[in-house]
């Protein structure tokens, strides 16, 4: 079946449709990552985004219920080059096709992505519509036109837990650990760690990698006031990655800015990078095409070294309105942007890039390793 893909400038692209037939709309951006595809699709800090792959082929590994990062595909839409019609992989559940069929997302393939690509990165993320069948196009960009920008939207609460509950892993490695790819680390203390986390629309990856380092975790939704998890007791407190507008999250940065003034210690990720970093007293802005990839390379700033990280993110964090306690010691070698911070007196600090990042890479897995120092130095 014919598939069109349009953006709101009025450019066309014209392919085959590579999964579920209808109509869908959204910010179309660009995702870097060679493999990790259906960690993509069920990411929730991918809703309202219709996301293209640059890779060439995609779906050749097909599928597995093993590798979601959620309960489903998360994403408005899908864009590839090439859809692999066979999944060669002995862990595949489906191809690629079948999954994104039985969720009903619209795809297509058969584009020129990198075309694409280069028009996302010289004029920026745009809005979009993806439809299958025979369309008129020049209406298509009339709604992609008339679709809400990604500025001044709240999606947490479309993606966050309506309770909280205690994170219960599924063993996934010999060990029974959880571990998708070995710790590496040693503790010695006589229980486990309570850690409290606010569900901004968070990976379940992160809840199996403070598995992995020992800890437990309750997980709380994003409109719980900060003082039902501080009654929890816990050891930490963690906010999560997630969708949208950082700005607009007043909610959520009064509880962590309630958070960070207590003697607890503190670590976010990706939009929790975000809402700490606002809580301190620091301000958002929207990036012109975002970070969304598997090879972007960060500088820690302590020691010099460069690690090679997993992100997605459209918005940043400007560098100019952080008050003189909070610290930046982290940034993207691409562009200068920030990548972390932490408050020079007290347990807080928090990173743009995603460390627990599956498939991988996997260099700043040592972040949760800190986080737990901080845990232990209070304990």
């Amino acid at each position: 079946m014919k598939a069109t893909l349009v953006l709101e400038n009025g450019q066309v692209f014209e392919g085959t449709s590579a999964g579920a037939p209808g109509e869908t709309s959204g910010e179309v951006v660009f995702n870097t990552s060679l493999t990790g595809y259906q960690e993509v699709l069920t990411d929730p800090s991918y809703v309202g985004q219709i996301v293209t792959m640059t890779a060439p082929q995609i779906g050749n590994y097909g599928v597995t219920a093993e590798d979601e990062e959620s309960r489903g595909i998360r994403v408005a839409g899908f864009v590839m080059r090439e859809s692999s019609p066979v999944a060669s992989n002995f862990r595949a559940d489906q191809t690629l096709r079948e999954y994104l069929t039985a969720q009903k997302i619209v795809a297509i393939s058969d584009i020129d992505t990198r075309a694409l690509t280069r028009v996302l990165r010289s004029s920026g993320v745009m809005r979009g519509v993806i439809a299958t069948g025979t369309v008129d196009a020049q209406a298509l960009v009339e709604r992609a036109r008339s679709i809400a920008p990604m500025e001044g939207q709240d999606l947490v609460r479309d993606v966050t837990c309506a309770a909280p509950f205690d994170w219960v892993p599924v063993a996934e490695s010999e060990d029974g650990t959880g571990a998708k790819y070995p710790l590496g680390v040693s503790r010695r203390r006589d229980r486990r760690f309570r850690v409290a986390a606010y569900d901004l629309g968070m990976k379940w990856n992160i809840l199996r990698r403070f598995t992995a380092h020992g800890c437990d975790v309750r997980v709380f939704p994003a409109t719980a006031p900060s003082a039902d998890l501080l009654a929890w007791k816990p050891d930490g407190i963690f906010f999560s990655n997630g969708p949208g507008d950082p700005a607009v999250l007043d909610y959520v940065v009064a509880n962590a800015r309630a958070i960070v003034h207590e003697d607890v210690p503190v670590f976010g990720i990706c939009l929790g990078h975000q809402i700490l970093s606002q809580a301190m007293g620091g301000r958002t802005f929207k990036l012109k095409f975002g970070h969304r990839g598997g090879n972007h390379p960060v500088k820690h700033l302590a020691t010099g070294q460069v690690e090679i990280t997993s992100q997605n993110h459209g918005f940043a964090v400007d560098p100019g309105s952080l008050p003189p306690d909070v610290e930046i010691t982290h940034v993207n070698l691409y562009d200068g942007t920030v990548e972390g911070v932490r408050h020079a007196t007290r347990p807080v600090f928090c990173v743009q890039y995603h460390p627990e990042a599956a498939p991988g890479p996997h260099d700043a897995d040592y972040l949760f390793s800190l986080f737990l120092d901080a845990m232990e130095q209070r304990a």
